[in-house]
């Protein structure tokens, strides 16, 4: 069966790629903008994976995405990019700050635990990076785990210690990443519940 993916878009001209990238993979892909559905209507669609995209602003400008998160995150796997990513880490009391740098279209080499949805990805990866905004470090809700960074410690990746919900800073769905497909099958492969017992690195083979 294949899987059946609600994405919200936070307005983003990204999303079509990231769709694109999903359904050559032989996901169906129910797209929605972060203003349009209700919790409700999302649950009743019943997906198997949740997608929040990239888009402006910070996660206060992102909607539905957070509360979806957090009504998502027992119940299937989450991933988010860019500001789904930084979505997540606000959804568990986490900060978004300035980042060190201005990255838009440009690439970065990064550093990855090898798990999750950088399963079998080179070390170290290089990612297309498009954003201003990144996660506090300092601030880190201790449930979330650094799953990749750059050279100088701007965090790239975050995952949670016991549910299946991962979040990426840079574009997979970038032509700059040129792993990035990978990156999103390796999420379609999540198991749930492995996940859910605690085991982060439940990635099927």
């Amino acid at each position: 069966m294949s899987a059946r993916i609600l994405l919200i878009d936070n307005y983003d001209s990204f999303t079509f790629n990231l769709v694109q990238g999903f359904r050559v993979l032989g996901a169906e892909v129910r797209v929605y903008r972060n203003d349009e559905i209700s919790l409700d209507q999302a649950s009743s669609m019943d997906p198997t994976h949740l997608v929040i995209s990239p888009g402006p602003g910070n996660p206060d400008d992102a909607g539905i995405s957070v509360d979806a998160i957090r009504a998502f995150e027992r119940r299937i796997p989450v991933l988010g990019v860019c500001l789904g990513h930084q979505s997540i880490v606000a959804a568990y009391g986490g900060a978004i700050v300035p980042a060190r740098c201005l990255m838009h279209g440009k690439t970065s080499e990064i550093r990855h635990d090898g798990r999750g949805v950088f399963r079998g990805l080179p070390q170290p990866l290089e990612v297309g990076r498009y954003h201003s905004l990144a996660a506090s470090r300092d601030h880190l809700p201790s449930c979330l785990i650094v799953s990749a960074e750059t050279s100088d410690g701007e965090i790239m990746g975050v995952r949670h210690a016991e549910l299946p919900v991962e979040g990426v800073q840079f574009h997979p769905e970038s032509v700059l990443t040129p792993m990035g497909q990978q990156l999103l099958d390796n999420f379609l492969k999540t198991e749930t519940k492995s996940l859910r017992r605690g085991d982060s690195d439940a990635v099927s083979a």
